[in-house]
């Protein structure tokens, strides 16, 4: 816990309320996200990741796909998680939360093994991946109706 702020993997349906409640917020109602694409068959075997306040507000939320979801979402290999659904409310954002979050999602990566974690960004957020190691590759995309890039970070060495 840092600053009254506390990261945890999500256990239980409390905490999975609470990180789609956050996606619903972040997404959805003020990103214009359809909730049919927002929630999908990766949620039920992700690893989510849920920030809350000393309170229990909830104020962040993300996920990592590893084994064959990350394999059918990245492409690449068994080695390579994927990292989604990062969202941060807009009170908490510029807190620190979404830094805590990635390293939250990057530490369940390692813990399955994985060597590296590919994410898909949208383009206004390359420069805060960029600022925790991760770097841009391939051509710009459109997902969901935003431009996106790839991105990727290397675990080990």
């Amino acid at each position: 816990m840092t600053g009254g702020l506390t990261v945890r993997q999500a256990v239980g349906e409390e905490d999975r309320a609470a990180c789609f409640a956050v996606r619903r917020e972040v997404f959805v109602e003020e990103q214009g996200v359809p909730q049919e694409l927002e929630y999908d068959t990766y949620d039920a075997t992700a690893v989510h990741v849920l920030a809350v306040r000393a309170d229990g507000v909830p104020l962040g939320t993300g996920r990592l796909l590893h084994g064959a979801d990350a394999l059918a979402k990245t492409g690449a290999d068994a080695s390579v998680g994927s990292l989604g659904r990062l969202a941060v409310t807009r009170a908490a954002r510029g807190l620190g939360v979404g830094a805590a979050l990635v390293a939250a999602i990057e530490e369940a990566a390692r813990e399955r093994g994985l060597d590296a974690v590919d994410l898909h960004a949208q383009t206004q957020a390359l420069g805060f991946y960029e600022r925790l190691g991760y770097a841009a590759y391939g051509p710009e995309f459109p997902d969901a109706g935003m431009p996106h890039r790839a991105m990727r970070k290397a675990l080990r060495a």
